[in-house]
């Protein structure tokens, strides 16, 4: 062990140190359609950080798309749905001892600038910057054994995990917030209809946060069997897309109308047309899938002349972090459900691979690092 790496380190006792590697294995983005598993070394952290052993990690859609689009200058990291063990702490920290259960939140924002104040947290500049890593540019971290946690998230973006809840369970916590934020910006009133479009695990996230709040929830996918899914968790009112026309079908159950909220739940720009087709006149249609920038068609006077509302909601919200974890650690919804394939880091890129190419039996694909430990739960 390097001196450098002993001093940041120097918080951990003799023993503990040596628990450490000095390198790990990690899933490592090199340009386009390219991630390879490849021997790194573990992260140095600083005072006030903490250094967290993954025991599991989501893959996220918006990390599929960064791999597909090349957005991000390589190497890098991914991975932000991370839950596991502090494994070393930097000096100072005082909220966080080794041995600690957590889930961190890879963005935290700054509370005071503009877009703060103006509760647009995902805009604020402190927010873009991602507050986790396993080397490289900051990118998240979890698809790799060990991530540093910088200060500003072990102060505001750190949660422990209580003994009873498990790692896959906990590793929900930064999309359900996501998706509680998605459904505030609806604004649904209790008794109002909403079509979902997209049964993927956030979509179905969605939809029974939609019925939580009181709407009826109509859910539609092209896959029969996400539709058994999302039926066994109480959404009992579905279109099957590969057998109808989901826009027809969702009229014919409001007298014409259509929706009065739609919620695409599903990347892409092709079905957002179809979406706001699904709204009744005066309805509201939220993207929530469409983090690639380009070109989309609409009918602009589906906007003016049916006063249609068409919103987005991107990203968490600070404001919605201990809801998502009460959500989450209350066990208000039984997300470990969500999870279809659970591979270990060894086999990561095929874990990316098959989240990237979905077939009807996929749903929440994890990488786990650390599903080999011993006496830690699963």
């Amino acid at each position: 062990m390097t001196e450098g790496m002993a001093l940041s380190r120097s918080a951990a006792t003799e023993d503990e140190r040596q628990t450490i590697p000095s390198t790990m294995k990690a899933a490592v983005y090199r340009g386009i359609d390219d991630v390879r598993l490849e021997e790194v070394p573990v992260p140095e952290i600083g005072p006030g950080e903490i250094l967290v052993r993954v025991h599991t990690c989501g893959i996220c859609g918006t990390d599929l798309k960064k791999i597909a689009t090349g957005s991000h200058s390589a190497p890098r990291i991914f991975g932000h749905e991370t839950s596991g063990v502090v494994a070393s702490v930097g000096e100072g920290v005082r909220k966080f001892s080794v041995g600690d259960r957590v889930v961190v939140f890879h963005h935290i924002p700054c509370r005071e600038c503009y877009y703060c104040r103006h509760k647009t947290f995902a805009q604020c500049a402190t927010y873009k910057k991602v507050g986790c890593t396993a080397g490289f540019e900051p990118s998240g971290g979890g698809f790799a054994e060990y991530v540093r946690v910088m200060d500003w998230i072990v102060e505001k973006g750190t949660v422990r995990v209580p003994e009873n809840v498990s790692f896959e369970q906990a590793c929900f916590v930064e999309p359900v917030n996501t998706c509680i934020k998605g459904i505030q910006t609806l604004r649904l009133e209790a008794g109002e209809t909403v079509l979902v479009i997209g049964q993927g695990p956030i979509g179905l996230i969605l939809a029974v946060l939609a019925r939580q709040s009181g709407a009826s929830v109509i859910t539609s996918d092209l896959y029969p069997a996400r539709l058994t899914i999302s039926k066994s968790f109480g959404l009992e009112h579905t279109i099957d897309a590969s057998r109808g026309n989901t826009v027809q079908t969702i009229r014919e159950k409001t007298d014409g109308r259509g929706a009065d909220a739609v919620v695409l739940a599903v990347g892409g720009t092709s079905l957002i047309r179809p979406a706001m087709d699904a709204c009744r006149p005066g309805g509201r249609v939220l993207l929530f899938a469409q983090t690639v920038r380009g070109e989309a068609t609409i009918d602009p006077a589906a906007v003016c002349v049916d006063e249609k509302t068409l919103l987005g909601s991107y990203s968490a919200s600070v404001e919605l972090q201990e809801e998502s974890v009460q959500f989450v650690m209350n066990r208000e919804m039984d997300l470990e459900r969500l999870i279809s394939h659970r591979f270990p880091l060894l086999d990561s890129v095929e874990a990316l691979n098959r989240a990237a190419h979905p077939q009807p039996d996929s749903m929440k694909i994890v990488i786990q690092p650390g599903s080999a430990w011993e006496g830690h739960q699963l």
